[in-house]
């Protein structure tokens, strides 16, 4: 944290204190932590230069990068296989720096699901391939490039939660911290502590899919105007530990079709990683119209299926997670720029959802911005017009280029099966390119039909898996191996807008999916004992922060915002 004191103006008790820094980064993932990384090292070159006798005056700017866990890497959340054209971009010695690769893909499989069956896809496309890529566990790989960027000078603070938008004019200047020590009453406890003003002249927001502030920035300045909405999907995932020579590093496997419904496509994968360790997960779709759609239970399915579960057999879970992606893709990037500010990697929608990949467009996308604003420092100009270049270079870049070809994919499953492979089809052979007219007005919460709607009549919840406690886990198991905690006595960070809605509309309606579709078992529909009315319970010490409900309440009556700095899930091999 050098340079942290002189920047930093004390204040009474009553006052917030004010952290002065040239440019913040928004998040702790791969996309802030490229960027950060990138303009310290821009800077230092550009220095270098000047002391070889080189033109122009020196830099020294402040630059600060604030993750909301309890430290880089805790709330990372990916499959993961990494393309390692950034990375090789960014960090040309990683190997020599012990970058945590789990194993190159040493083999791709897919296949397609039935119920009973697993039908092996003879020919994986070109597009789909994972020849050349690299297994890893993100919440390992962010904690290693968290020390990358402080080795460069870059001041991190984790714990740092951001809760608004700091703004004169029309320019952004900065973020405000969330303050710590609230009791669940609203009074400061004994340990209070104000957050604080983080001032700068340039803000680049990589908080990630749903980021709260990006989606407030996002709003605020209308910057999806002319764009298709943002879409969502919920990915699930575990770790398992299998014995000793049931792996094999290296390979990666997906899957099509079981256990999602023709009209809720879905997908699955099996990544081996290093140590005994298989990654397996499933992304569920938000825009599902099931009113009983629930991933954790697609995902104990997928579990059950003949060809997972002999394949698993001997393992066992040994961490969770979840979390949402940004599934709109191409025609869903926002504006990236305004007076003072960028948008970066995930919560500007940059992740390829046909080959699950969003990593290295993230450390691609960083390192434009980083790019800009490095310019934005040699001009002591940080307007929109200085920002502009930044959104050209990001579409020219491989970023776009990948995300343009598979600009329909997401609407295309949309279809169901098996006319999404039609689709697809043709938009493999044409670059992307499909004949269907894909418009799109409606947001996820929006597509949940009503039981009578979507079932015909007012059938009763599909029974509950069975739980093992080893090889099946129930949710409440899954959150205690997410390390997942937050201090009971705080003000619940989950807002029911509007109790009544939930009473007098969605019980008879929807029969409150978030019970369902949450992955924490935050939300549940309790029975009171002694007037046998239902009552809704938030669970929010349970969260894993994967904001779905914040997104899929079909009558948009739950708000996600930030806990405590530092409070969450706390994922290390995840």
């Amino acid at each position: 944290m050098n340079g942290f004191m002189k920047h930093l103006t004390l204040s009474t008790p009553e006052e917030r204190e004010t952290l002065d820094a040239d440019v913040l980064f928004v998040g702790g993932g791969p996309a802030s932590l490229s960027g950060s990384y990138h303009l310290a090292k821009l800077v230092e070159k550009h220095n270098a230069a000047i002391d070889a006798g080189g033109a122009g005056e020196k830099l020294e700017p402040m630059i600060v990068l604030i993750e909301k866990g309890s430290e880089v890497g805790a709330h990372a959340f990916s499959g993961a296989v990494l393309n390692p054209i950034a990375l090789k971009e960014l960090i040309p010695d990683y190997a020599d720096k012990d970058c945590p690769i789990e194993s190159p893909v040493t083999s791709d499989d897919f296949y397609f699901m039935t119920k009973s069956k697993a039908h092996r896809i003879p020919y994986v496309p070109g597009n789909m391939s994972n020849h050349g890529n690299v297994v890893i566990s993100l919440a390992k790989f962010n904690r290693w490039l968290g020390g990358q960027v402080e080795s460069v000078g870059v001041n991190v603070f984790s714990g740092f939660t951001g809760v608004d938008i700091l703004e004169e004019g029309t320019a952004v200047t900065g973020v405000r911290t969330g303050d710590k020590g609230i009791n669940a009453q609203g009074e400061r406890k004994g340990n209070f502590e104000p957050g604080i003003d983080l001032r700068a002249k340039l803000t680049v927001f990589g908080d990630g899919p749903r980021g709260y502030l990006s989606k407030q920035l996002i709003l605020q300045r209308n910057l999806l105007k002319d764009k298709t909405p943002q879409v969502y999907e919920t990915g699930v995932k575990e770790i398992f530990e299998m014995p000793e020579g049931r792996t094999e590093p290296g390979r990666v496997i997906h899957t099509l079709g079981y256990p999602f419904k023709r009209d809720g496509v879905g997908g699955t994968w099996m990544y081996h990683m290093g140590g005994n360790l298989i990654s397996i997960g499933l992304v569920m779709p938000l825009d599902m119209k099931d009113p009983y759609a629930d991933q954790h239970n697609l995902f104990q399915s997928f579990k059950a299926h003949p060809f997972v579960k002999g394949y698993l057999e001997g393992g066992k879970p040994i961490q969770y997670g979840a979390k949402v992606i940004s599934a709109g893709g191409y025609y869903s990037i926002p504006k990236l720029y305004v007076d003072g500010a960028m948008l970066i990697g995930e919560s500007a929608s940059m992740v390829d959802m046909q080959r699950l990949k969003g990593i290295h467009l993230a450390m691609k996308s960083g390192m434009l911005a980083a790019q800009q604003a490095f310019e934005a420092l040699k001009k002591n100009d940080f307007s929109e017009v200085t920002l502009a270049p930044y959104e050209k270079n990001v579409y020219e870049s491989y970023v776009g280029k990948s995300l343009h070809r598979v600009r329909h994919f997401h609407k295309a499953l949309g279809q169901g099966l098996p006319r999404a492979f039609f689709h697809l089809g043709i938009q493999h052979l044409t670059g992307g390119a499909d004949f269907q007219n894909y418009e799109r007005v409606d947001l996820d919460y929006q597509s949940t039909e009503s039981i009578t709607d979507y079932y015909g009549s007012k059938v009763d919840e599909p029974a509950k898996p069975e739980y093992d406690g080893t090889y099946f886990l129930d949710k409440m198991s899954d959150i205690y191996i997410s390390g997942t905690m937050h201090d009971e006595d705080q003000l619940s960070h989950l807002k029911i807008l509007d109790n009544s809605v939930c009473m007098d509309t969605c019980v008879d309606t929807f029969k409150y999916p978030c019970n369902r579709f949450c992955p924490a078992n935050v939300y549940e529909m309790l029975t009171d004992e002694g007037t046998r009315e239902l009552r809704l319970q938030v669970n929010f010490a349970n969260c894993v922060h994967c904001q779905t409900c914040d997104i899929k309440c079909p009558l948009n009556n739950i708000r996600w915002t930030p806990p405590e700095g530092g409070q969450g899930p706390n994922y290390t091999i995840l």
